[in-house]
C-alpha cells in the first residue's frame, strides 16, 4: 500500500476513533439521520470508548438492515442515550 493511502487509511481510523463522543450522532431506534452513502463508522459509547469499526456500502443500511441486531444487543447492555457513532462518508 503506498504511503499516502496508508497515511490517508491512519487518519480516518483516528478520527473515527478519537472523535468526542459528543461530536458523535446520537443512536437509538431511528436511523433517519445517518446518510445512505458509503463509508467508515465508528459506534462509541460514553465511558468504555470505542465499541467497533467498520466499513458498509450504506450506513444507514448497516443499521436498518442485517447489522441491527448486533447493535440492539449493545443497546440493550448500554443504555442508548450513551451509545452514539462518528461516521465517515466515502465517495460512491
Amino acid at each position: 500500500m503506498p504511503d499516502s493511502i496508508q497515511q490517508e487509511a491512519r487518519q480516518i481510523l483516528d478520527t473515527l476513533a478519537f472523535t468526542p463522543f459528543e461530536q458523535c450522532q446520537p443512536l437509538g431506534h431511528n436511523f433517519n439521520t445517518i446518510p445512505s452513502r458509503p463509508g467508515l463508522y465508528a459506534v462509541r459509547h460514553r465511558v468504555d470508548g470505542l465499541l467497533y469499526i467498520g466499513k458498509t456500502k450504506s450506513l444507514c443500511g448497516r443499521f436498518i438492515g442485517g447489522h441491527k441486531a448486533f447493535l440492539w444487543a449493545w443497546l440493550d447492555k448500554y443504555n442508548w442515550e450513551d451509545v452514539r457513532i462518528a461516521i465517515h462518508p466515502l465517495s460512491a
